[in-house]
């Protein structure tokens, strides 16, 4: 799981019996601490260390405090990688969308799963950051001789309700990819970047 939060996808993969490579970098996210709420005000958040110790779970999990861009990818190499709304980030706009996806592909053994959730462009400032892309420009990043695209989705614009982080209601438009690597396949990236 790349940019795993407090654990949000990573305690019910875990729970269903999973081994899970939780990658984050955000210290709150990993440790807990205050946060703002919308309505309520400060409050206590737990991370996903104390959440894994909570549910019993630790034995079940490794955690990988680091920069994706910065570790090493075969020590992290898994059958299925999964992120969620991470590269949008502005923390995460320091480099080229292609790092971290070439990067995500690299983790991904041959015949495993490539999996992405992301936020697409709303507001007009959206439009000029590559990080807000759309499930056909990401599909680009997917070389056919190694990679194998199962499905493309989008959704229309929805309106979120204020939430940590985000203390009005906005609204956002999402896109999913999953591909596959193909079974022979063992090189490191796999991207078109790369066969370029």
């Amino acid at each position: 799981m790349v940019g795993a939060s407090d654990g949000k996808f990573v305690l019910p993969l875990a729970q269903s019996g999973y081994d899970v490579i939780a990658i984050e970098k955000d210290p709150q996210a990993l440790y807990g601490g205050e946060v703002l709420l919308p309505v309520a005000g400060f409050a206590y958040a737990p991370g996903l260390v104390e959440r894994l110790q909570e549910a019993n779970l630790r034995h079940r999990v490794r955690i990988e405090a680091a920069d994706l861009l910065d570790a090493d990818p075969t020590a992290l190499q898994a059958e299925a990688v999964w992120t969620s709304c991470s590269w949008h980030y502005s923390a995460n706009q320091r480099r080229p969308l292609s790092e971290f996806v070439n990067r995500m592909q690299q983790l991904v053994r041959p015949g495993g799963l490539f999996g992405a959730e992301f936020m697409m462009a709303v507001e007009e400032r959206h439009h000029s950051v590559e990080h807000y892309t759309t499930p056909d420009r990401l599909a680009g990043h997917f070389a056919p001789n190694t990679w194998n695209v199962l499905l493309t989705l989008q959704t229309d614009p929805f309106l979120e309700r204020a939430h940590v982080g985000q203390p009005r209601d906005h609204t956002h438009r999402m896109g999913v990819l999953f591909a596959t690597k193909h079974p022979d396949n063992h090189t490191k990236g796999g991207s078109s970047l790369d066969e370029a």
